[in-house]
């Protein structure tokens, strides 16, 4: 699936929006000129479809001896459930934790040691949670291929922790491409689009703001 595709399905919907003169504020405190709500792309078929097929099509291509499908919780479960159906491989998921209760589980579903396993998730930013899911997995005794997801910033500490940890991931489509692809479909301005690009490359410098208007 071009990438381009899915910058324009993720814009249409505001599944991803910017909004760089009146800045989110992440729970962190810094300041963001986009805010991403993938569990979007849910409620809206076409979209769904665009984004489900691309995500079967990067395990196909990436991934060919993938043997199980695991969404992150939980933002990656219906995304897993439903990639795992084009593909028809087993699916399940991995827990932000533990549950307390019955046979405490962190990952739902059946899975072996040694089962080759594909991790799917919405959004990879800083890669914390994703990396933690990979070695939930690990732990578990499975080899973990690597990750597919619908959306990347391309942040450096992502980037650094991914690379760190031995996490490859595949997404569907960069913060680079939707930036371009908002700008020329006029959601920004063009001169918006190198103060995009400075908060993904430092989010902690807050020097986009109140730039050129």
């Amino acid at each position: 699936m071009n990438a381009e595709i899915i910058a324009r399905d993720l814009l249409k919907i505001q599944a991803v929006f910017f909004r760089p003169d009146e800045p989110f504020t992440w729970a962190s405190g810094i300041k963001s000129p986009v805010y991403c709500d993938n569990r979007l792309t849910l409620t809206a078929p076409e979209v769904r479809n665009d984004v489900e097929n691309g995500l079967a099509a990067l395990v196909r291509e990436y991934y060919p001896e993938a043997e199980v499908l695991m969404g992150t919780s939980t933002a990656g479960i219906a995304h897993a459930a439903i990639v795992g159906h084009l593909l028809n491989l087993p699916m399940g998921y991995v827990r932000s934790g533990a549950k307390d209760h019955g046979r405490k589980n962190q990952i739902e579903g059946r899975l072996e040691p040694g089962q080759k396993v594909v991790v799917v998730e919405d959004l990879i930013s800083t890669g914390g949670s994703v990396i933690e899911v990979v070695n939930v997995l690990r732990e578990a005794g499975a080899e973990v291929l690597g990750v597919v997801s619908i959306f990347t910033y391309g942040m450096r500490k992502g980037l650094d922790r991914l690379a760190e940890a031995r996490v490859e991931n595949h997404s569907l489509c960069s913060f680079d491409v939707i930036a371009r692809v908002a700008a020329e479909e006029n959601y920004i301005r063009p001169e918006d689009v190198r103060r995009l690009l400075a908060f993904r490359d430092d989010p902690s410098d807050e020097s986009w703001i109140g730039g050129e208007k």
